[in-house]
C-alpha cells in the first residue's frame, strides 16, 4: 500500500527526519508526525488519525488507504492551488494550510465526487506506459516474539508490559 513516490503529502522540510509513520485513513494519506497532530485538531469529523504500526486497522480503513493515496489526494485537494504558492514550513503556517486544503476545501474541484474519484483506478505512479496487472496484495502481520530476559537488577522497579490482544498490521511492509 505505501507508495514511496506518493509520500509527498507532507511536503515539509524536515519531513524525513519525522517519517510518514501516521496516516489520515477517512482522507487516505500518510502523513508526518507533526503534521499527526495538526489534523488530530481538525478534529474526527475532518481527519481521523492513526498510527501506521501502533494501532489496529479495520478492513475499511486500509481500504480508504488504498482507493486514495497521497498523489490522488492532492490531485483532489490541491486542484486550484497556485503553481506559484509556497508551502508554508512555521507550525502555525503549517496548520493554516492544512485547515485550508481539509477544512475548508479552499483549493479541491468542488465538481468531482469524492466517492467515484476514490473508486477510480490510478496508474499514474506506475512506470512505463504498458499496463501493469492489478495484484491482489495480502496484509502483512507480524507476530511478536518473546526475546530472551536481561538480568534486572533487583532495585529497579519492574515495568508492566501492554498487553496485546491481537497481530499489529503494519502498513508500511517495515
Amino acid at each position: 500500500m505505501w507508495k514511496p513516490m506518493e509520500h509527498s503529502q507532507c511536503r515539509r522540510q524536515d519531513f524525513e527526519f519525522y517519517g510518514p509513520r501516521w496516516a489520515s485513513w477517512n482522507i487516505g494519506v500518510f502523513i508526518c508526525i507533526r503534521c499527526a497532530g495538526i489534523h488530530r485538531n481538525l478534529g474526527v469529523h475532518i481527519s481521523r488519525v492513526k498510527s501506521v504500526n501502533l494501532d489496529q486497522w479495520t478492513q475499511e480503513q486500509i481500504q480508504c488507504m488504498q482507493e486514495m493515496g497521497n498523489g490522488k489526494a492532492n490531485r483532489l485537494y490541491e486542484a486550484y492551488l497556485p503553481e506559484t504558492f509556497r508551502r508554508p514550513q512555521i507550525d502555525p503556517a503549517v496548520e493554516g494550510f492544512i485547515r485550508d486544503k481539509y477544512e475548508k476545501k479552499k483549493y479541491m474541484d468542488r465538481s468531482l465526487d469524492i466517492n467515484a474519484f476514490r473508486k477510480e483506478k490510478d496508474d499514474r505512479w506506475k512506470r512505463g506506459s504498458e499496463p501493469v496487472p492489478e495484484k491482489k496484495l495480502e496484509p502483512v502481520v507480524f507476530e511478536k516474539v518473546k526475546m530472551p530476559q536481561k538480568k534486572e537488577d533487583p532495585q529497579l522497579p519492574r515495568k508492566s508490559s501492554p498487553k496485546s490482544t491481537a497481530p499489529v498490521m503494519d502498513l508500511l511492509g517495515l
